[in-house]
């Protein structure tokens, strides 16, 4: 708990002194309002990835000092993270890293981690059988593209204030709780740290939007949380392998499903802005009709308005995850059940019939 307060504390002051010295340089700042994704009144600074990644080294350096091996092996994980994370920073400051070659540099991280922390897939479990992929050639690449798509899938669903933090804190805390019953002090605290560096974001980020994740916090916290994952399950055979799926279902199947709507269903490349994610018709059917005001503080407030609908859709994967991690039957159940829903909601809000119990009030 003490790494968690450290990282907590030194990233809440981090993030205050980036959103202090970011008003003077304008490559920090996002201050294209007319995307399709954006939905902020005023220019805000997108680096909010450097106070949680510096505040990661310095809690981890902390933990060197208090235990060596530990410690030793965090740092090695955020140097495999440093790729991931420096594509991410360098197009939050140019905007001009494409979001393929993000996503082929956090490929070459993931394979770093492969060869250097053993962060590797190497099994699949089943009802009453494992699936063992005992070569190289196939366990190197579904590890890279496991690791990779997580990134890219928290940087997806970083569209609202506090959605894409709150979701990874949480996820952090329940591998942080399972790492705690399997007795792996490793990944206990590498995700408290996480959790703690994220929240200390989260304070300045959630309800006014001081600051934004950007791709580089983006890109780093969803690979963390992707090698993380891979090392609590094949470190630990007792955790079962869907764990790690339900565990991180709600981003991966928001991207998975955003391919098949914007290739399949559209023609579109996947890699383009996208206004029609379940997200962002949250905001535009539910949220800005209960706000109904069009000025910059309404706005303000229907964006915090729709990151709790998502934050307990996606505690809807994180709470049975976490209760059931040895129980791959009913870790499968509740995944089949998640995609349901989550079908079943996009396809209510995008015809215009939106759950009653999702409208707050009536529009002023």
């Amino acid at each position: 708990m003490s790494s968690f307060l450290i990282s907590f504390i030194a990233s809440a002051l981090l993030t205050l002194l980036l959103i202090k010295q970011s008003k003077l340089h304008q490559a920090a700042l996002d201050s294209d309002l007319s995307g399709v994704q954006k939905v902020h009144s005023s220019a805000v600074p997108r680096i909010g990835g450097i106070g949680i990644f510096a505040s990661v080294i310095l809690t981890s350096l902390f933990a060197t000092w208090r235990a060596p091996l530990i410690g030793q092996g965090i740092l090695l994980l955020l140097a495999c993270s440093g790729v991931a994370f420096l594509g991410g920073i360098v197009e939050d400051f140019t905007k001009r890293v494409s979001p393929r070659r993000r996503l082929i540099l956090t490929m070459a991280a993931a394979a770093v981690g492969y060869f250097f922390l053993d962060a590797r897939i190497e099994r699949i479990d089943w009802f009453f059988s494992v699936w063992w992929l005992k070569y190289a050639w196939i366990a190197l690449p579904l590890t890279v593209l496991a690791v990779a798509g997580i990134a890219n899938a928290i940087n997806i669903i970083d569209g609202f204030n506090g959605l894409a933090s709150v979701v990874t804190i949480c996820m952090l805390f329940s591998l942080g709780y399972v790492a705690w019953q399997v007795n792996d002090m490793f990944i206990l605290v590498a995700a408290f740290i996480v959790a703690g560096a994220t929240a200390g974001f989260l304070i300045w980020n959630y309800p006014a939007g001081l600051i934004f994740l950007g791709d580089g916090g983006a890109y780093f916290l969803g690979f963390m949380l992707g090698e993380l994952s891979i090392l609590l399950v094949m470190r630990n055979p007792e955790v079962s392998t869907w764990y790690a799926l339900l565990l991180l279902i709600y981003p991966v199947f928001e991207t998975l499903f955003s391919v098949y709507r914007r290739f399949f269903l559209r023609g579109q490349s996947p890699g383009a802005p996208d206004g029609i994610h379940l997200h962002s018709l949250i905001f535009r059917r539910i949220a800005v009709w209960a706000v109904g005001d069009r000025d910059a503080q309404a706005l303000t407030r229907q964006n915090a308005i729709t990151s709790p609908y998502l934050w307990l859709l996606s505690l809807m994967a994180v709470a049975p995850a976490t209760l059931f991690w040895q129980h791959t039957w009913v870790l499968m159940v509740f995944s089949l059940l998640f995609i349901v829903s989550y079908i079943w909601l996009y396809a209510r809000i995008v015809r215009f019939r939106s759950p009653r119990w999702m409208i707050l009030g009536k529009r002023r």
